[in-house]
């Protein structure tokens, strides 16, 4: 192979190095934009306390039936509707005609009830 040939060669090779190594630093930059937005909440808070009274109490699928008033942080009307809960410790004094103040926050497309207290 002549000098100009391996020259060529050796300025190609570091070219491709360079791309490679660009590409990878490049990619693992953007992933952190990926886990960053993956670790954004999917969940909105309420920090407000809405009354309700117990429905049914679903031990077993850690879930309680709540006739509620308005949830104005989730721009829900008042209804009865079926809550997950995100601590099933929650449901262990449950029972049904119990009145709550609760909070609950959407996430993962669920309802999910946060907070959970006797009404005074």
């Amino acid at each position: 192979m002549n000098a100009p040939t391996l020259r060529s060669l050796l300025a190609c090779a570091s070219l491709l190095a360079g791309s490679a190594a660009f590409a990878a630093n490049h990619g693992a930059a953007h992933s952190g934009h990926h886990a960053a937005s993956a670790a954004q909440p999917a969940a909105i808070a309420s920090t407000d306390l809405t009354d309700g009274e117990v429905r049914r109490v679903d031990v077993a699928n850690k879930k309680v039936t709540i006739k509620h008033a308005e949830i104005k942080s989730i721009a829900m009307p008042a209804m009865t509707m079926v809550f997950q809960v995100r601590d099933p410790v929650m449901l262990d004094k449950l029972k049904v005609g119990d009145k709550v103040r609760f909070a609950v926050e959407q996430a993962n497309g669920a309802m999910v009830v946060t907070q959970l207290q006797p009404a005074q």
